[in-house]
């Protein structure tokens, strides 16, 4: 039986893809629910995601400075702080984010239903769980149920030695060593988290290099300092099984290689949320990682049912999902997206310190014959990094040697991905403003790591003239 009259859209999923899409409708006056299988809302990125993670990894940082600040350590000696303690923290910053989130919901009279949904129909989404009961009919249907840690079936995620990205979050003690397989972006962020704390810590990359997608100098450096705090890195292995003992858990490698350590952490890969949604009985294709096929405007094989975020796969970031749920909506109210979703967007990866990338790194520039030149502002030589004690870290701007055309940004250190929205606001000048003289020619606060950009720009002119 379906229940009552149709909603313009039934949202599945209430993380940054889903909330996007929900508020872009509610706002134009459209019946919008929002199905939620947890009991709180906010998501994986919210519950166990984005949000815990880069709450964890400030409070680690703010541990890490104390212990180098000569102030705290030379008179009030060593800070001993549990893995514990430092997530209670985090969850803190959680539970203020979900009643904030709540009332957006109420402000824009979304209706919020807690439970499982299931297609049951072109126009149909049946519940189950703590509100379960009649389907709700539905104009448009938007599947933002986002993804989470990919597990083989062969790996015990049972143990309580073998934990995930999810999972992590969950440790009721402090290990004193851990073996993180898989070293894309999760992987190097909580690799560089747990040896702030001073844990014992092998990386396992199945690549010949960390986030092989960055600008080779940047991953450089964060292969030296992840190895300044101790990290063991390993690459191009791959794993042949996972022995999990009481007293550890053992990772084998197939080229031979053992790792003993008190936990594993598997951060090899995530899947979409698809399982149980009955899109395969609709024609709606999914992948062997149950990610969502869609057309360049999100839409399925059926083109009122739309899926956004995580559940679709790259880029795999918080903040596209968010706007491609705005876009969803926006091409359900016009018949057509009304506005286009950026291409270049920037990356923001936690680790300690952070990366913050935009546009084109040398290796495309080069393969591409592109004239380019550099402009570096090393932080160590910034008077606000002196104060904070953030001295590792590099800005590094990328320019057309005769235009002088920004072509690509790239940050590692304290506040990277804040520092990097500057640049991106000049590179996405239309109106022939994005060249390095409009860093060179503007004053900036002194002192202030936004000064790096005029630090960079003359050092790229200082190169070519």
């Amino acid at each position: 039986m379906v229940a009552g009259t149709p909603y313009d859209a039934v949202i599945i999923g209430s993380g940054p893809a889903g909330e996007g899409a929900a508020m872009a409708l509610a706002k134009d006056g459209r019946r919008v629910a929002v199905v939620e299988a947890m009991d709180k809302v906010g998501g994986n990125c919210l519950h166990y995601g984005t949000i815990p993670s880069k709450a964890l990894r400030h409070s680690v940082q703010l541990v890490a400075d104390y212990r180098r600040h000569p102030l705290f350590r030379d008179q009030v000696g060593a800070l001993s702080v549990s893995y514990p303690d430092l997530l209670r923290d985090a969850g803190q910053v959680t539970a203020e984010q979900v009643r904030i989130r709540q009332r957006h919901y109420v402000r824009n009279g979304v209706d919020l239903i807690h439970g499982r949904a299931r297609l049951v129909g072109p126009h149909e989404v049946a519940l189950e769980g703590a509100q379960g009961g009649d389907a709700l009919a539905a104009d448009h249907i938007i599947l933002a149920t986002g993804a989470r840690p990919y597990h083989p079936p062969e790996v015990d995620f049972g143990h309580p030695r073998v934990v995930d990205s999810d999972t992590v979050l969950d440790l009721d003690h402090t290990p004193r060593s851990v073996t993180v397989f898989g070293a894309g972006v999760i992987g190097c962020e909580y690799a560089s988290i747990f040896a702030t704390l001073d844990l014992k810590v092998n990386l396992v990359n199945t690549r010949d290099r960390l986030l092989s997608f960055l600008d080779d100098e940047i991953t450089d450096a964060l292969s030296y300092h992840l190895r300044e705090l101790g990290v063991v890195i390993r690459h191009n292995e791959d794993f042949r099984r996972v022995e999990a003992r009481e007293d550890g858990v053992v990772f084998h490698c197939v080229s031979g290689k053992q790792f003993k350590t008190d936990i594993l952490l598997w951060a090899n890969g995530r899947s979409g949320n698809t399982e149980g949604l009955g899109l395969e009985a609709l024609g709606i294709g999914v992948n062997q990682r149950g990610q969502v096929a869609v057309n360049g405007d999100f839409q399925t094989a059926l083109p009122h049912i739309y899926a956004v975020g995580d559940v679709v796969g790259l880029p795999g970031l918080a903040s596209a999902s968010h706007d491609q749920g705005r876009f969803a909506a926006s091409h359900i109210l016009a018949g057509q997206g009304d506005w286009a979703l950026i291409e270049d967007m920037p990356s923001g990866i936690y680790t300690v310190p952070e990366i913050s990338c935009l546009g084109r790194t040398e290796r495309e520039l080069t393969a591409d014959n592109v004239p380019y030149e550099i402009g570096q502002a090393r932080f160590d030589s910034l008077a606000r990094a002196q104060i904070t004690g953030h001295t590792t870290g590099v800005l590094k701007i990328l320019f057309h040697r005769e235009t002088l055309e920004i072509l690509g940004l790239h940050c590692f250190g304290e506040q990277a991905a804040e520092i990097v929205h500057i640049g991106q606001a000049v590179m996405s000048r239309a109106d022939g403003g994005n060249t390095l003289r409009y860093f060179a020619e503007t004053t900036f606060n002194y002192p202030t790591m936004a000064e790096a950009y005029r630090v960079a720009a003359l050092n790229g002119l200082n190169r070519i003239f």
